[in-house]
């Protein structure tokens, strides 16, 4: 169940970023509280303008932003937070968070954050299959992070394989299934 929870979204830079307005709509329709960490990169993909207006909240971007209250965001958000939910993680944000490297506004919330992790996975096959992200991925399962694995099927760059982020209402599913 997700109603009355608050979930933390991070969103990486990838092309499945488009799906995360949907995202956000199915997690509030499913009477949950929404705030957003989006890397520089994913707001290549997708407006600052949609997640706020999506979400109802201020998107936190940036570590050094001194436009609002001085403040540790990145405890605040941890700290506000239920769950955490990064979609779509690039293979890139899975190596920051099983290194440690936080270098940015989500790779230091993941680390500051020790309440429930899901992550989605969005990538070309070949990356997702790489010997490297898949030990990225088994270091931060045996961290207790959880997994919504992607799905095969056709990829933005044309070809065909696994790594397509999950759907939204997929997604959802999964988180609803492991907090009930």
């Amino acid at each position: 169940m997700i109603k009355d929870k608050k979930i933390l979204l991070g969103i990486s830079g990838g092309i499945a970023a488009y799906k995360c307005g949907e995202l956000i709509r199915a997690f509030v329709r499913a009477g949950a509280e929404v705030k957003v960490i989006a890397t520089r990169n994913a707001l290549q993909f997708v407006t600052l303008m949609t997640l706020q207006t999506l979400s109802r909240n201020r998107v936190y971007t940036d570590m050094f932003d001194t436009s609002g209250d001085i403040s540790p965001e990145h405890i605040a958000h941890a700290d506000w937070a239920d769950i955490m939910v990064v979609a779509p993680a690039t293979a890139n944000i899975i190596g920051k968070f099983a290194c440690g490297i936080a270098d940015d506004a989500l790779s230091t919330t993941f680390l500051a954050f020790d309440k429930p992790v899901f992550i989605a996975p969005a990538m070309n096959t070949r990356m997702y299959c790489h010997p490297v992200v898949q030990r990225n991925i088994a270091s931060l399962r045996e961290m207790g992070v959880r997994f919504i694995d992607p799905a095969e099927g056709e990829l933005a760059c044309g070809t065909t394989g696994k790594g397509r982020m999950a759907e939204p209402a997929e997604i959802v599913e999964f988180i609803m299934g492991v907090t009930d």
